[in-house]
């Protein structure tokens, strides 16, 4: 590890020198670049540099514990070793925390899909309440919502729906929300009082730019139809309502909130690109995610990632594990408790690896 900080820390000071040369400042684009580049740096150069000062305080102290004849500056030395010691190992784990390899999407914005699973009306009005959920969340942190489609039922609830949520970080703070979500609590139309369990999926996509997903025109059938549900005056009375089909991979997407074929079919198009840069990440990624298969907690669709209990007001991550008892506050989207505990566990995860292969 330590190997490398030092290289870090040399490439940092060159990298100064260069962002100063009147050339690079001349070549705009060669600048930013290198600009980037520095600032990324910057805060793992200064931790190592508070790293060094702590170790070399260290060796001071000890140094007049073995050699002071005052008994009184040796108890003095004795304790500030024993902060520095401390202080050594936060600054070590923040250290390793800064080297974690960057998810390259972090800082996208997402597109968020809700599914209703299996529990029929229950689940669709889960996936609706999920919905809310999200979009509460997003606009607590200040993030745009647009809503890309909406299929509902007719109970209020929904089959399926997707928004794009616009903010930065917005996907490496809800990359971890993916998966299956259960709901435990007595359905408004159970007469007997009967708690039943219902699911939906979440998927959480980043949003991607054209120059990363190419998409062929001969590869698309797209279909145009009347809306269905709530929307405006013209709405219902237009094919306006676009279904895309990505012929080689099977996909399909549709859209149909929007006011115009055009809108519609733009936003399902941005739909598409996000599903297909997930298919072809998952691709690359095969084998970090057979390694992940074997941990506890994969962030895989698929996988049951979290109980809401009603009758007992908790939520439960079967990831981490963690349970709050704050459901009604977490479904107005106060979740950042939860998910700084995910996401922390998963880091952990991350360091451990980087541990097993001497980083």
């Amino acid at each position: 590890m330590f190997d490398k900080l030092e290289f870090i820390e040399e490439k940092f000071e060159e990298l100064g020198l260069k962002i100063s040369d009147p050339e690079v400042i001349n070549d705009q684009k060669l600048w930013q670049k290198l600009m980037k580049e520095h600032s990324d740096m910057a805060p793992i150069v200064e931790k190592f540099k508070v790293y060094k000062a702590v170790n070399t305080g260290i060796a001071e102290a000890k140094a007049l514990i073995r050699e002071s004849d005052e008994e009184e500056l040796r108890e003095l030395a004795k304790m500030e070793l024993g902060d520095l010691e401390e202080q050594l190992e936060t600054v070590s784990l923040e250290l390793k925390m800064l080297l974690l390899p960057k998810d390259p999407n972090d800082e996208r914005d997402v597109i968020l899909e809700v599914r209703a699973g299996a529990g029929g009306d229950e689940a669709g009005l889960f996936a609706a309440e999920l919905m809310r959920l999200y979009i509460r969340y997003a606009e607590n942190n200040r993030w745009k919502t647009e809503v890309l489609n909406t299929s509902e039922t007719g109970v209020g609830g929904i089959k399926e729906a997707s928004v794009m949520i616009k903010g930065k970080g917005a996907y490496s703070r809800l990359k971890y929300e993916s998966g299956t979500h259960r709901v435990q609590r007595i359905p408004q139309t159970e007469s007997g009082g009967r708690i039943h369990t219902s699911t939906a999926t979440i998927a959480v996509l980043p949003e991607v730019d054209d120059v990363e997903v190419e998409i062929k025109q001969n590869d698309l059938r797209v279909d145009v139809y009347r809306s269905s549900g709530n929307g405006g005056q013209s709405v219902n009375t237009t094919d306006s309502a676009v279904r895309i089909t990505h012929l080689p991979t099977g996909l399909v997407v549709t859209c149909q909130d929007g006011k115009s074929q055009l809108s519609n079919k733009e936003r399902a198009l941005q739909v598409l690109k996000a599903r297909l840069y997930e298919i072809e990440q998952n691709k690359q990624n095969e084998e970090i995610a057979e390694q992940r298969r074997s941990q506890v907690g994969t962030g895989d669709r698929s996988a049951k990632i979290r109980t809401y209990n009603f009758p007992q007001g908790r939520i439960t991550d079967h990831r981490v594990p963690v349970t709050l008892y704050k459901l009604d506050g977490y479904m107005n989207g106060e979740i950042d408790e939860m998910i700084d505990q995910v996401t922390t566990f998963f880091q952990a995860e991350m360091l451990k690896q980087l541990e097993e292969n001497d980083l």
